[in-house]
Formats: structure tokens, sequence, C-alpha cells
């Protein structure tokens, strides 16, 4: 990928122009990437949440069971 034709790295930068590809676009790929970020957060919260749920109710379901069996063999 060129970004211009540099032959010397003296002088002044505003001479040379830009030197990497989207010039500009910083803030925009900024708050594009904390909006993914945070967004990736809330979605992984919520399947954690709710893989919590269904690991508490199975073992809510099977805690009597687990009784008898401490009982009958204890």
């Amino acid at each position: 990928m060129a970004t211009g034709m540099v032959t010397t790295w003296g002088g002044t930068i505003t001479d040379i122009g830009p030197i990497y590809p989207f010039v500009g676009a910083e803030v925009f790929l900024t708050i594009l990437l904390l909006v993914f970020w945070v967004g990736w957060h809330i979605l992984q919260m919520r399947g954690e949440g709710q893989e919590h749920e269904r690991d508490r109710a199975d073992v809510a379901a099977n805690k009597d069971v687990a009784r008898r069996m401490i009982e009958r063999d204890g």
C-alpha cells in the first residue's frame, strides 16, 4: 500500500502529506470501537447471566436428589 512518494524524511511533515490511510477518521473509528466494546460486554454479561441461571436451576432441581442420596448412604 503506497501512501505517497517519500524519498526523504527531511523537511516538514505538511510537505510530505498523510503517511497513513484513513487520515481524519480517528475520532469516528474510536467511537465505533467503544460502541462495539461496550456492546460486546453487554451481550457477554447477558449470555453468562442466562447460563448461570440455567446452572442454578439445574442445581436447585437436583437438590432433593442429592439430599436423599446423602441420607441413604449416610
